[in-house]
C-alpha cells in the first residue's frame, strides 16, 4: 500500500466518524479510503471499483457506494454532479478549495483556483452575516479543443 501525506490523519477522521455512527471499521472501507486518497483528480464509483478489483481488494459495488457516502458525510470526499448521470468524487481533506470549468461537449473537467473568489466569498458572508464553510463554483461552456472543431 502506498502512503499519501495525511494518511494517519485521514484514517483517524474516518475511524472516528465510523465509531460516532456505530458503523463497522472494516479493512474494505479503509482500502477504499486509501485508494481515494491515492487518486488524483475526479473519479466515479465505477472507476474506483475497477481499480480496487485490479489490485485484488475484495469489495462489492454496494460497499464502494456505501463507503463513498460515509466519506462524504465526514467531509473526506466531495461529491460533484457536473450535469451528467453519474456523480464524480474527489478527496477533500487538506486540499485547497478550487472550482471547475466543465466542457458541455466532451465533458472535460478543468480545475482552477482564483484567490479573488475568496474575497468575494468573505464579502458576501459579511453582508449576509453568514459563516461560509465551503463553496463550489462550476462554470459550463466549451473547451478550446471543442471550440476548434
Amino acid at each position: 500500500m502506498s502512503v499519501f501525506p495525511q494518511q494517519a490523519e485521514v484514517r483517524e477522521v474516518f475511524a472516528q466518524h465510523l465509531r460516532d455512527n456505530n458503523q463497522r471499521q472494516t479493512p474494505e472501507r479503509f482500502s477504499i479510503l486509501d485508494e481515494v486518497y491515492e487518486t488524483d483528480g475526479h473519479f466515479d464509483a465505477e472507476s474506483l471499483l475497477k481499480k480496487l478489483v485490479e489490485k485484488g481488494v475484495g469489495v462489492s459495488r454496494a460497499t464502494v457506494y456505501n463507503t463513498l457516502d460515509l466519506l462524504v458525510e465526514c467531509d473526506l470526499v466531495v461529491r460533484h454532479q457536473f450535469g451528467g448521470k453519474h456523480a464524480k468524487y474527489e478527496r477533500a481533506y487538506a486540499y485547497w478549495q478550487h472550482d471547475h470549468l466543465i466542457c458541455e461537449q466532451c465533458g472535460e473537467v478543468l480545475e482552477f483556483c482564483d484567490p479573488r473568489l475568496q474575497g468575494v466569498r468573505d464579502m458576501v458572508g459579511g453582508i449576509y452575516d453568514f459563516e461560509i464553510r465551503r463553496h463550489a463554483l462550476t462554470l459550463y461552456g466549451l473547451c478550446r479543443r471543442c471550440r476548434g472543431r
